[in-house]
């Protein structure tokens, strides 16, 4: 009668950040519409009605999942963006970079981000997404104080890279080009944005 736990299980006190774990996990698997939160609670070993203390609704749970995702792509952009050279176009190709491989590694997070983002009647994801690329705005700024970048307001101008970029990770998750020209075409599409916005 000693089975051996399931790694997975809720067992170390915060019943909150297991649920998001294991929703997470069943989301990349499964997709957004086979998430809830009875499966969850028996994944992690509690009873059904436990998730509702953290999670009243399916759709607080959601929200929830995409903050923690816009925090994540905030912290990798952050992290990208103070390693290595300091030059603003260095730092944007870096940015551009992580946002990418984000992108790759989490698809079906992503995707749900931006649906939460865009949600009527959304709080936290507009402002988490906000909070994620406000350090890219930050390069923006700082690129057109040194007249790298054209004048105008920094989110038009950063929704042209987001847009190119995030156009190229969708060819890559739905398999129309590789994975392995990913840093290539990302690299060369950061280069045309920095010279079409050029003064």
């Amino acid at each position: 009668m000693n089975a051996r736990p399931d790694r997975h299980r809720y067992h170390h006190g915060d019943l909150r950040a297991a649920l998001l774990e294991a929703a997470e996990r069943r989301l990349r698997t499964h997709g957004v519409a086979r998430l809830s939160l009875r499966d969850l609670a028996r994944e992690v070993g509690v009873s059904h009605g436990a998730p509702r203390r953290h999670f009243p609704e399916r759709q607080d749970l959601l929200d929830a999942l995409a903050q923690s995702g816009f925090t994540r792509l905030g912290e990798r952009i952050r992290h990208a963006i103070a390693e290595g050279e300091d030059d603003v176009p260095a730092r944007i190709r870096r940015a551009g970079s992580a946002f990418a491989h984000f992108a790759i590694e989490n698809a079906a997070l992503l995707e749900l981000m931006n649906a939460t983002k865009h949600r009527a009647g959304a709080e936290s994801g507009p402002l988490a997404a906000e909070a994620a690329f406000e350090p890219i705005k930050v390069l923006i700024r700082e690129g057109q104080a040194q007249s790298i970048l054209r004048e105008g307001p920094p989110e038009e101008i950063g929704l042209i890279l987001y847009a190119t970029i995030n156009g190229i990770t969708t060819l890559v998750t739905t398999g129309a080009i590789s994975v392995e020209r990913l840093d290539d075409l990302t690299h060369t599409a950061v280069n045309l944005f920095l010279r079409g916005a050029a003064p």
